[in-house]
């Protein structure tokens, strides 16, 4: 509780307060931009995940990685083609470039070899070469090797959607902000009655986001995701709290002519409030960072701790800022622009029982939708009118899909690899296989041989097999060729294999994030229930203001399975926990007034009371974190952020519907089980 005593002492010393917030704000947004941004989703595995292991045992092995790129060079012959692999590989940080002449002997006519073989690399006069990129310059060198291919020709791979998010990422998080911002304006500008008012909300939120953003100069780096969602969603979660705050000074202004006085009664009287809404939000997102995909762990941290700095904000920073110009807000004021809204309680009350009736056929339904809807992994595609989208199409419509698979399997015993690579070619998603048994020969010694022939085959412990499939990189197709492959490498060398490629990486992701998920969502709700039970001092206030707020989750998150649209995985994971976190907010505005008009009326007359007084705050709050994820859905390319925009904007729009209309309708249907079980209610009796 901030005491009046703590208040004064804040309002007394404003000017240290308000210059020690502006500049380590200014530090902090300079600093920002010596923070890395990692692009590999890769990374955020765990470290005892396969496809890590296996990526760690053959950096430590081999010098080439494996190609997760390539360019289709059109209207060419076998020697230009060999030309352009020889331009490529001459590009610093191109590594293991791969064409025919790595498969088959071209000096023999191209007639009697293998015509699958042949038509993997070459086709219609179309060459169709592989290639890895260094890790860290994706952009520079896919800049290059555009430079080298022209307009005509066409690259696609992991290490190009790499560069494509890296070059969109900065510029759409400045198109969202552009948008954003305007709108966010115009909605406080409505809820309000100042002109200036809700610049003084944006200041204190947008310090808090800045100094947020510098302070990770200390983790170091952070996720592209976490780049760009963190802010947004800091600045929509939190300006509840600033919002609070000044509305409970205005109030005060009114009743008191010292501002000063004013605004230290405001504090005190919207600290409980706005700490409240601030831990569940914490709690909430405090339950993202157990997730083993460290993904989670990467934006819950930074959520977390952005929560922290909006709250500290609010409570030390706003009120210095406030009262050192609170002039400028007595200046800029005009008069409301909304119509009260008496008579939407009135209203609510008649529609509850459809209401619940909808509700509870709806929520079995969705909840087992939203647990059966198709997921997807990855990234995604890009779209079709951009260039790499394009180009990717172009590709395929000539070579087909192309998912490089590697195995790394014991070295030493020739004819088990042979065996393994027979088998292998015998499965229908693979087009070719590459090892030293069958592209070199199996008869002949390697220690005979150059290392330049046999570094990409064979390290001091293991053979490297790099299988060309085209199952794509996820999907029940490419997971399914996964299992295949390593159960039967498995059957050859009893578990001492390992498998590595985009296909395998889902392939572990899609494991361990499936875990995640119930654990996560598990810490979110008891986490959130506690907060709920020790501000309300009540079993039974929890579970109704729970259910409330997890039925919007469910029915948003049951969305696709009834689109029949599949979800990005890593989003619904999120937004499952956020959404719960950030929108539990407008239950518990809407609890805390109905409490209080309890005590002096009927359940009827208080909550067609609370209805008419919170109604207007709550959909302020809403229609500012539903117009972040709207605009985040439509200004990303990328389609993880995009997943979680659309995710969250539709689920604060539910969220909303299901407090106003819902919740008060479980809140008379239960409430002498409220009163029975809530510590002191007082409810007022007939």
């Amino acid at each position: 509780m901030v005491s009046i005593d703590i208040a004064a002492r804040i309002l007394k010393h404003k000017k240290v307060v308000v210059i020690t917030f502006m500049v380590i704000a200014i530090i902090s947004a300079i600093v920002q931009f010596s923070v890395s941004v990692n692009y590999n989703m890769v990374d955020y595995l765990p470290d005892d995940a396969q496809s890590t292991t296996a990526m760690d045992v053959m950096e430590e092995e081999f010098d080439g990685s494996v190609p997760n790129t390539r360019v289709m060079i059109n209207d060419v012959t076998v020697q230009e083609a060999l030309q352009v692999k020889e331009e490529l590989a001459a590009i610093d940080g191109v590594n293991n470039v791969t064409w025919l002449d790595d498969a088959i002997d071209i000096k023999t006519p191209l007639e009697m070899a293998d015509k699958d073989t042949i038509e993997t690399y070459y086709k219609d006069d179309k060459a169709i070469i592989s290639f890895s990129i260094r890790d860290g310059d994706e952009v520079a060198i896919t800049d290059k090797i555009y430079e080298l291919i022209g307009e005509e020709n066409a690259m696609a791979g992991a290490a190009l959607d790499t560069a494509v998010s890296q070059k969109m990422a900065g510029s759409e998080s400045m198109y969202a902000a552009a948008l954003l911002i305007p709108i966010i304006i115009l909605i406080l500008i409505v809820s309000t009655t100042s002109w200036l008012e809700p610049v003084f909300f944006l200041t204190a939120i947008g310090v808090s986001v800045l100094i947020n953003l510098g302070t990770n100069i200390f983790i170091g780096e952070v996720s592209f995701i976490t780049q760009s969602v963190a802010p947004i969603l800091q600045l929509a979660v939190s300006l509840d709290y600033a919002i609070f705050l000044l509305h409970s000074f205005g109030d005060y202004r009114q009743k008191l002519s010292d501002p000063v006085e004013g605004m230290q009664l405001a504090m005190k009287k919207s600290f409980p409030a706005v700490a409240a809404s601030a831990a569940t939000t914490f709690f909430g997102f405090m339950a993202l960072t157990f997730m083993n995909f460290e993904i989670g762990a990467d934006l819950g941290l930074n959520l977390v701790k952005g929560i922290v700095l909006s709250f500290i904000s609010v409570m030390v920073f706003l009120p210095a800022l406030t009262v050192m110009f609170y002039k400028w807000i007595d200046k800029t004021q005009h008069k409301p622009l909304l119509p009260n809204f008496k008579k939407i309680g009135n209203n609510v009350i008649k529609i509850r029982i459809p209401v619940l009736i909808l509700v509870f056929l709806m929520i079995v339904p969705a909840f087992l939708a939203q647990s059966n809807t198709d997921f997807t992994y990855g990234a995604g595609d890009h779209p079709e009118q951009t260039r790499a989208g394009s180009d990717k199409i172009k590709i395929e419509e000539t070579f087909g899909k192309y998912t490089p698979l590697v195995l790394l399997v014991p070295k030493g015993d020739v004819a088990k690899e042979e065996e393994l690579v027979e088998e292998l070619k015998g499965f229908g998603p693979v087009t070719s296989v590459m090892a030293y048994v069958n592209t070199v020969g199996s008869v002949i010694p390697p220690e005979y041989l150059d290392e330049s022939i046999t570094e990409q085959f064979y390290s001091e412990n293991y053979s490297r097999i790099i299988l060309h499939t085209n199952a794509g990189i996820e999907g029940d197709k490419a997971f399914s060729l996964v299992d295949s492959v390593q159960d039967a490498a498995d059957s050859y060398y009893e578990g001492e294999v390992y498998s590595l490629g985009e296909s395998v990486t889902l392939y572990d992701m899609k494991h361990v994030v499936q875990k995640d998920n119930t654990l996560v969502n598990l810490l979110t709700i008891i986490a959130i229930a506690i907060v709920l039970l020790v501000t309300f001092k009540s079993v039974s206030i929890p579970l109704v203001l729970l259910l409330t707020i997890q039925s919007a989750v469910w029915i948003n998150l049951a969305v696709p399975y009834f689109t029949n649209s599949s979800l990005v995985y890593v989003g619904y994971l999120i937004v499952s926990t956020v959404q719960l976190a950030a929108t539990v907010d407008y239950a518990i505005l809407l609890m805390e007034a109905y409490k209080e008009n309890r005590k002096e009326m009927t359940a009827f007359q208080a909550i067609k009371k609370t209805i008419d007084e919170k109604i207007f705050s709550i959909a302020i709050s809403a229609s500012i974190l539903s117009s972040v994820g709207f605009i985040l859905w439509l200004t990303s390319s990328n389609p993880i952020v995009g997943s979680i925009g659309l995710l969250l904007g539709r689920g604060a729009l539910l969220a909303f519907i299901m407090v106003v209309c819902f919740l008060p309708a479980m809140l008379l249907v239960f409430d002498k089980v409220i009163d029975k079980t809530t510590w002191k209610a007082n409810f007022y009796k007939k």
